[in-house]
């Protein structure tokens, strides 16, 4: 276990280490004034914010309001695109069905929906969860039918010997072995619900960590527009490695690395 951290650190720091370079020559271009900074104040000022709103609590009542917004959208619109991917990967007419529309579709900008979405359900919590379940139903749909055309045939085949029925292939055969696929479009459709739901609190002007960014930009509140951005990014990456986390144990046999 602590070998395994230990390595994990260390692959961690060369990223680490560039992180902070680039912090230090922004410190060192705003104190030598080659940085103008009423627009990119010092990293250590933003630093010292950032603790001012954690250690004042500042940080758990937008925070709620995102996640909330995010989670809501994120595990409704996975279920429907899961259950709705595997009949379109397994049932050709179910596919013939809905592909076309899916098509149509996807390939929209999601913010670009946003003005009918505003229009047919206002500003408040439907507009929000729409667009943010827009946009991770998609790469969750393609996956998971991807997914269930890559299963091999001679494990459905060895099922059905065994007497399993359609229902007991599907969710005991054909789910487990696309699981890889449908988590890889679960990671990436949890970055993009993220990013949704920021623009969505930014448009809606209602609350949650998109509306305190533009509402501190809109005040000249530099310094505090900036430590909510790296609360925000925080919470992106944290988001990222926990999904990872899930992803290795969920499906370990298909993401185990050599040492």
């Amino acid at each position: 276990m602590l070998e395994r951290l230990a390595r994990g650190a260390g692959e961690r720091a060369p990223g680490a280490a560039l992180i902070l370079a680039l912090l230090a020559a922004v410190e060192a271009g705003v104190r030598t004034g080659a940085v103008n900074a009423a627009l990119v104040p010092p990293p250590t000022r933003v630093a010292a914010r950032i603790g001012e709103i954690l250690a004042g609590g500042e940080f758990a009542g937008p925070l709620a309001s995102t996640l909330w917004l995010l989670f809501a959208a994120y595990f409704a619109a996975s279920a429907l695109a899961i259950g709705l991917g595997l009949l379109m990967g397994r049932y050709r007419a179910i596919d013939n069905l809905f592909e076309p529309l899916f098509e149509l579709i996807r390939p929209l900008p999601k913010p670009a929906l946003l003005p009918p979405l505003i229009l047919f359900l206002g500003l408040g919590a439907p507009m929000k969860l729409a667009i943010v379940g827009l946009g991770v139903f998609f790469p969750v749909v393609i996956n998971t039918v991807q997914g269930v055309r890559g299963v091999d045939p001679v494990l459905i085949d060895t099922a059905r010997t065994f007497g399993h029925g359609q229902r007991a292939i599907l969710l005991k055969v054909i789910l487990p072995s696309a699981l890889p696929f449908i988590l890889a479009g679960m990671r990436v459709s949890l970055a993009l619900g993220l990013i949704l739901a920021v623009i969505a609190e930014m448009l809606a002007g209602t609350g949650g960590l998109g509306y305190l960014v533009l509402d501190m930009q809109r005040s000249f509140k530099v310094v505090d527009m900036y430590a909510w951005l790296v609360l925000l990014a925080v919470l992106g990456y944290a988001l990222n490695a926990g999904f990872g986390r899930v992803e290795r144990r969920a499906a370990h046999w298909a993401l185990a690395r050599p040492d």
